[in-house]
């Protein structure tokens, strides 16, 4: 008992990779050797495998067994050898998979894909944009980076980061290089404007330095510090108070004006924003925004310049990106007419 304890801990402490070579060539030997003693009971090598794979197991459906004594030893063999090797071998198995969930549920992993998007800061606002993030495309990958104790959301493709979003060491771990976009939420935990976006503008700064080619979104508190990101090449900035502010008096003026603003800012309600492909036959904007309104959609901007309507007859640059308001069948029609014209 003393020597099969011994055999078993040395099995239990060997290189996981030593112990996968090992247990794959026992079961191989063990299904090729029993074929070559034991031919009549096992005349395939398929057959041995599947004896060898149950008895190892310890399945054991009886539709095979050995009936000679050459055969019964290799059985013998396998009790002892095998099925401690293969079972230490499964048990390593499922501790890796339990390491793993539990590496992940910590935020203690390296992100390795690209075209994913990152979101730095997690808050009540940023579950949101998780949220509107998969229901614009359901498969995209998400890195959430915070330094929250467990991950706030966990599942296939939405993974975790414990870390300062501004060391570049967690930087690298989300392959901050390689990602579609950037989204940094003002930290609402601290007490103080100034405190917020000096910690967002040193957030930006990092990944400036790190991946100044990647598209960055910051949400800053106050529109006067924008002037202090100029340095860090943010792409775009969402003035947090400001937007609110705004929003709040136009709708005090206006009664429904929110209620636009809400369906253009959620996917999931009503009319939507949509970025429009373009068509080889559009030369100026009037061919895009009359095809566009015949097909149930409505034109409003290339990029940023909403001034659509007042340069219907001038030439779409080719690095154009327009914008047209539809719901979502009449967007999914469009892009498909798009495709085949």
């Amino acid at each position: 008992m003393t020597v099969l304890r011994r055999f078993f801990f040395k099995m239990v402490r060997l290189n996981n990779t030593v112990l996968f070579i090992s247990s794959a060539v026992l079961v191989l030997l063990s299904s090729i050797l029993i074929v070559l003693v034991e031919n009549d009971t096992f005349p395939t090598v398929f057959d041995g495998f599947w004896w060898v794979m149950t008895t190892v197991t310890t399945v054991g459906y009886g539709d095979y067994y050995p009936q000679t004594m050459g055969g019964r030893l290799i059985a013998i063999f396998l009790y002892i050898v095998g099925i401690g090797l293969v079972g230490v071998l499964i048990g390593k198995i499922i501790d890796g998979m339990a390491v793993f969930r539990k590496k992940r549920l910590e935020g203690d992993i390296v992100y390795k894909d690209s075209g994913h998007f990152i979101i730095i800061g997690w808050s009540q606002k940023a579950e949101f944009a998780v949220q509107e993030m998969l229901e614009t495309d359901s498969s995209c990958d998400i890195v959430i980076i915070d330094q929250l104790k467990e991950a706030p959301i966990l599942k296939d493709n939405i993974h975790y980061i414990k870390g300062d979003g501004s060391d570049l060491n967690t930087l690298e771990k989300a392959n901050v290089k390689e990602a579609r976009s950037v989204l940094i939420f003002a930290d609402e935990r601290l007490s103080f404007d100034q405190m917020v976006d000096g910690k967002t503008l040193l957030i930006s700064s990092s990944i400036e330095a790190l991946a100044p080619e990647v598209h960055t979104v910051v949400e800053i508190m106050e529109e006067k510090h924008i002037k202090n990101f100029m340095h860090a090449k943010i792409d775009e900035f969402i003035v947090s108070n400001e937007t609110i502010s705004s929003l709040a008096v136009r709708s005090a003026f206006r009664k429904g004006v929110s209620k636009i603003y809400g369906q253009l800012l959620r996917r999931s309600v009503g009319e939507d924003l949509y970025h429009i492909p373009l068509r080889n036959h559009w030369t100026i904007y009037r061919d895009a925004f009359q095809e566009l309104l015949d097909e149930g959609a409505t034109l409003i901007s290339d990029r940023n310049d909403l001034a659509i309507n007042r340069k219907l007859d001038e030439p779409i640059p080719k690095e154009a990106e327009l914008y047209a308001v539809c719901d979502r069948p009449t967007f999914e029609k469009i892009v498909g007419k798009g495709a085949s014209s």
